[in-house]
């Protein structure tokens, strides 16, 4: 059986104040993260096993992550391994990375800075198909009429994550 590019190669836990999250990488980068969820933890990863690289994106990762939970911005992204998702996903994805923290815009407005003003659900299950929530910020993306809409990681995280940044 072929493995797909975002099956992942390592998956390591990040705790944070919030939970532990769970980060998995493929070999191209950073491929999905996962909201805290209970208490249901990664098996631990001894550091010899992970590959120089993956761990150089795991400390990039977890800083990152670490900053947009403290509602400051990201900073510096580790290679992320979006080879799963379809052409339009990407664009979807693409125009949420570019979305200011602090700042919101509407499911239609994401569809028309895509050049696709018509397709306002499809950017939405753009946005709960995203495998690396957080750090591509679909939480800053809200229905026309300024309610919170959906967020793959459940309203409390999105409503969360949205006063974070002000």
């Amino acid at each position: 059986m072929k493995t797909k590019a975002t099956d992942p190669l390592v998956k390591i836990p990040i705790v944070t104040p919030q939970g532990q999250f769970i980060a998995r990488y493929s070999e191209k980068g950073l491929a999905e993260l996962e909201f805290p969820v209970g208490r249901a933890s990664a098996r631990a990863v001894k550091r010899n096993d992970v590959p120089a690289p993956i761990r150089r994106w795991h400390r990039a990762t977890t800083a990152a992550l670490k900053n947009v939970l403290a509602g400051r911005p990201a900073g510096k992204l580790p290679p992320l391994d979006l080879s799963g998702g379809t052409e339009f996903q990407h664009k979807v994805w693409n125009a949420l990375r570019k979305i200011p923290a602090g700042e919101t815009q509407s499911y239609g407005e994401i569809a028309r800075a895509i050049g696709r003003p018509r397709a306002v659900r499809a950017v939405g299950g753009a946005c709960g198909a995203n495998p690396i929530p957080v750090l591509i910020p679909c939480h800053r993306v809200l229905a026309a009429n300024g309610s919170i809409g959906g967020f793959s990681g459940g309203l409390d995280w999105k409503r969360r994550l949205l006063a974070r940044e002000g």
